[in-house]
């Protein structure tokens, strides 16, 4: 061992730089910035956030296969009038797809469990802002492909993503809509940017009527086949209608044909799923009710998975550069 021998003068010399060195260290570690831990929470999460002096509350689902360092896309799902997130989030099953494809699904709730369309509501909320709020407030926590958001909703969900696509058609990359319909007053004020929606409609829904409101109720909606015309139209669509029936006669006596509008303006597309004969429902979601259960296991078609392969072919990037 090897020792070092000091006079007094020196050794107080020593100590007195030791200590020195010693409480610069200290200072120079408290005084630098700390590394933020990633507090990623994979699978069910609740979130709050702030908008039009309102605390806003979500749920909102993230897969396994989320990286924060790759881009993952989003899907926004909105519940019908007395649901919640949470709920829609059962009766579709987005969390089982979002596993197996890969995307980011929030769920946001509405005050008092009901969408607003307009700050003229008797709440003064347009949700409309609230959601891109609520996709602004996401991408700074997650890291999100931008574009790849989108929205679909049932009944006053989908009626709400039939405005979205009115009022934000170049943030959201596709539209649903289950059981819902264009507001007649909004197709004045719809965008002209081309948008790829997708609509699934009972014939018999007594709630959203396939044909329609009376053009004197308050908020009328217009028909599915009308709302189907008005987005083919406002996307410049020039291929034939391209029908198929996707199930078979099953003794529910329910049946899904399809009317696709492809060669659409800015690589755009339209699309009807008609449940003939079919009501008010997310056909293929949970129910509580075993009628409905029944139906659903006759007719074995999944809007949940139908819907996510119609957002599959779409992107804001594939739009943008068709447009130019």
């Amino acid at each position: 061992m090897i020792a070092f021998k000091f006079k007094n003068s020196n050794l107080k010399y020593i100590l007195t730089w030791l200590l020195s060195m010693m409480l610069t260290a200290s200072i120079a570690q408290a005084q630098q910035p700390s590394v933020a831990q990633d507090k990623t929470v994979y699978g069910g999460d609740f979130g709050k956030l702030s908008n039009q002096e309102h605390l806003r509350t979500f749920y909102i689902y993230t897969p396994k296969s989320y990286n924060p360092s790759r881009p993952m896309p989003l899907v926004m799902v909105f519940h019908g009038d007395g649901g919640s997130g949470r709920s829609i989030s059962t009766v579709t099953h987005f969390n089982d797809l979002a596993e197996q494809k890969g995307f980011i699904a929030v769920y946001p709730d509405a005050i008092d469990n009901r969408w607003s369309l307009s700050t003229k509501s008797s709440r003064k909320v347009d949700d409309g802002l609230f959601v891109a709020s609520l996709i602004e407030g996401i991408q700074q926590t997650k890291n999100i492909d931008s574009s790849r958001i989108y929205a679909t909703g049932f009944s006053k969900g989908a009626i709400l993503a039939q405005a979205l696509a009115c009022q934000m058609p170049n943030k959201i990359a596709a539209f649903a809509s289950v059981a819902g319909s264009l507001p007649s007053r909004l197709k004045p004020s719809c965008q002209s940017h081309p948008v790829s929606m997708m609509m699934i409609n009972g014939t018999k829904d007594q709630s959203v009527n396939y044909e329609g409101d009376a053009t004197s109720q308050r908020l009328a909606l217009i028909s599915v086949p009308e709302t189907v015309n008005f987005w083919r139209t406002q996307d410049q669509c020039l291929s034939p209608v391209q029908n198929q029936q996707v199930s078979k006669p099953n003794p529910s006596h329910l049946l899904v044909k399809t009317s696709r509008y492809a060669n659409c303006r800015a690589g755009s597309e339209v699309m009807l799923a008609s449940v003939v004969n079919g009501g008010h429902f997310w056909p293929g979601g949970a129910s509580t009710d075993p009628t409905l259960n029944k139906v659903n296991a006759n007719l074995r078609f999944d809007a949940t998975k139908t819907i996510w392969t119609f957002f599959e072919r779409h992107n804001l990037s594939q739009s943008y550069a068709l447009k130019k």
